[in-house]
C-alpha cells in the first residue's frame, strides 16, 4: 500500500485501522478473530493502528500491543489520553470527565507504554481538549514525553483551529484526529486549513459514518443492545429512514462504478488530500479487506465533486453526538 505523511517524521500507509471496535462501544469481540484481524492488516500493507487508554477501558491498548508485538519494527502505534477513568464501568461510560493535567499526561503515558509492551509511543494524541488546562501545559507535558524518548509524535483529537495553532506553537503537532466522512464535515474550512498551512497530517476516524455509509445498517434493531450507536441522535429510528434515502444515492453510484458504497465513500475521504489518512474500524477480515482496497479506487475531481454535493451534510438528520458529547468537539 502506498503511504502518507503525518507532520514531518511518521510515514503511514493511506488507510490506517481503528482499533477501538474490537473491545470497546461495538460490543468488542472474541480476542483470537480480533488478533487475525490485526494480521490480516499487516499481510494487506496496513501499517497505522489506533488505540486509546479509554477503549474497554484499557483492554483495547492490551489487545492491540499483543497483536502487534511480533511487528513492532513495521508499525506505528497511536493512543490517546485526556479522560478521567472510572474502572467500574465500561465503555462509554468509563467517561469520568477530562483530565489534561501535565501529571496526568505523564501518568497515563506510562500506563499506556506498559499495557501496549512498547518502548515508545509512536503518536500520543490528547483525546479531547481540556478547557480546565491551558493546552500549552498538556503540550509542554507531551514533550517533556518526546525528549524523553517515550513518545515519537503528538497529536490532538477534535480541537479547534485556535487551539491547534497554540499547541503546534509549543511543540510541532503530527496529526489531528476528528471525526469526518461524507455526512460529517465539521473539519471543512479553517481545521483542516490549518492542518495544511501547518503540515499537519489529518486523520478522520468514522470515515464511514460508523457504519451506516455502508448501506448494511438500516434500523437501531441491527445494532446489538450494548452498541453505543444506540445512543446518538443520528441512530434513532426516525433519523436512520430519513437518511437511508442519501445512502441509497451513494449505493447507485458505487454500483456504477463497480464498488461497495463503503469504498466509495471511504475513497472519497482519501481523495480530500494528501494529508489525510483514514483510520476505518473493521473488526472482520473482509470488511478490513474492503475497505484496505478503497484505497486503490480511482474517483475523478468531477466525481469526487458530485458526490460531496449529493451527499451534503446538511441533507442528513440528526447531530453525531448528544449535546454533551458535542460540547467536547472543536474547543
Amino acid at each position: 500500500m502506498k503511504t502518507r505523511k503525518l507532520g514531518p517524521h511518521l510515514a503511514v500507509s493511506t488507510v490506517g485501522l481503528g482499533c477501538m471496535g474490537m473491545s470497546h462501544a461495538y460490543g468488542g469481540q472474541d480476542e483470537q478473530e480480533s488478533i487475525r484481524t490485526l494480521h490480516r492488516a499487516i499481510d494487506l500493507g496496513v501499517t497505522f493502528f489506533d488505540t486509546a487508554e479509554v477503549y474497554g477501558p484499557f483492554e483495547n491498548e492490551i489487545l492491540v500491543g499483543k497483536a502487534l508485538k511480533p511487528y513492532r519494527d513495521k508499525v506505528v502505534i497511536a493512543t490517546k489520553f485526556g479522560f478521567r477513568i472510572d474502572t467500574s464501568k465500561k465503555d462509554a461510560g468509563a467517561m469520568a470527565g477530562l483530565d489534561s493535567r501535565p501529571e496526568h499526561v505523564r501518568e497515563v503515558a506510562e500506563a499506556s507504554l506498559k499495557r501496549l509492551g512498547v518502548e515508545v509511543i509512536d503518536l500520543f494524541y490528547q483525546h479531547r481538549v481540556d478547557p480546565n488546562v491551558p493546552i500549552e501545559e498538556t503540550i509542554g507535558a507531551m514533550a517533556d514525553l518526546v525528549r524523553e524518548g517515550k513518545v515519537r509524535a503528538l497529536g490532538l483529537s477534535e480541537a479547534g483551529a485556535a487551539q491547534i495553532r497554540r499547541a503546534h506553537a509549543v511543540h510541532p503537532i503530527s496529526a489531528l484526529q476528528s471525526e469526518y466522512s461524507l455526512w460529517t464535515r465539521d473539519p471543512e474550512g479553517e481545521v483542516l486549513d490549518t492542518c495544511r498551512e501547518l503540515g499537519i497530517g489529518f486523520v478522520p476516524f468514522s470515515p464511514l459514518g460508523r457504519g451506516f455509509l455502508t448501506g448494511k445498517i438500516q434500523k437501531p434493531e441491527d445494532f446489538g443492545t450494548d452498541d453505543f450507536r444506540r445512543t446518538l441522535p443520528r441512530f434513532n429510528s426516525e433519523n436512520m429512514a430519513s437518511n437511508a434515502s442519501l445512502v441509497a444515492l451513494l449505493e447507485e453510484m458505487a454500483t456504477k462504478k463497480g464498488v461497495t458504497a463503503a469504498q466509495l465513500a471511504l475513497a472519497w475521504v482519501i481523495n480530500q488530500g494528501d494529508f489525510i489518512v483514514p483510520i476505518p474500524g473493521a473488526r472482520k477480515i473482509p470488511h478490513l479487506e474492503q475497505n484496505v482496497a478503497a484505497a486503490d479506487i480511482t474517483i475523478s475531481p468531477e466525481e469526487t465533486k458530485a458526490l460531496g454535493d449529493m451527499l451534503a451534510p446538511e441533507q442528513f438528520a440528526g447531530k453525531r453526538y448528544g449535546d454533551a458529547a458535542m460540547s467536547l468537539t472543536n474547543r
